[in-house]
């Protein structure tokens, strides 16, 4: 259900953006506003969180989140393995899907820190979204019962995988629909591999969520 919902949403921005071809006035908005309320101290803070969802730290969360999830059986590395493929393969559907759209950044002038590719859906976003879900995934798997510290660190990743999307905002370097666009794209490529896993899971091992 999660992933039918979200991947329709993510249709419906997709051809909005395409039939718009321009920011939205919701988009100039945003960008406005964010370029009046950066001081050098929130520059810095947004620098520093945008570069978390991108380059080897989701990577290693995933690795990571997939070697303890498969830890219990006798090849954790196969697991790490098979998480990492998941965060790549929706990679590279995202990247797919950002050619195709090409929609341009906002002007260069609004940037604070440099961008490349073009920018919807938002890669940063999408890779942290994904990345976060893949993390909370790996805790369901291994939880035993302890919903409640699942709960709380979903919380934590959640809050972390927004701030990048709100980040990319801040620092004029994505519209607002963009970053909309990669929580949408990471909710629908969660989605389906929760199917599958659901489908295909190793005998035993718990089923996700139905949400």
């Amino acid at each position: 259900m999660t992933a039918a919902v979200a991947a329709a949403a993510l249709a419906l921005l997709t051809v909005l953006v395409v039939r718009a071809g321009g920011p939205f006035a919701v988009d100039r908005a945003a960008l406005e506003w964010a370029i009046g309320h950066r001081p050098d101290a929130a520059r810095l803070f947004a620098t520093a969180v945008t570069h978390t969802g991108s380059g080897p730290v989701p990577y290693a969360m995933v690795l990571a989140a997939g070697c303890w999830a498969g830890r219990p059986t006798p090849r954790p590395l196969l697991w790490a393995a098979g998480f990492l493929a998941a965060l790549l393969t929706g990679q590279l559907l995202r990247f797919l899907l950002m050619a195709a759209v090409a929609r341009p950044r906002p002007p260069e002038a609004e940037w604070a820190l440099h961008a490349s590719h073009h920018a919807f859906p938002s890669g940063h976003t999408a890779t942290a979204a994904t990345a976060a879900g893949l993390v909370v995934a790996a805790l369901l798997i291994r939880a035993g019962g302890r919903t409640g510290a699942v709960t709380a660190a979903a919380a934590c990743l959640a809050l972390w995988a927004t701030a990048v999307g709100v980040s990319r905002v801040h620092l004029g370097v994505h519209w607002a629909t963009d970053v909309l666009g990669g929580w949408l794209f990471a909710a629908a490529w969660l989605g389906t591999l929760a199917l599958w896993w659901r489908h295909r899971r190793p005998a035993g091992a718990p089923a996700p969520p139905t949400g």
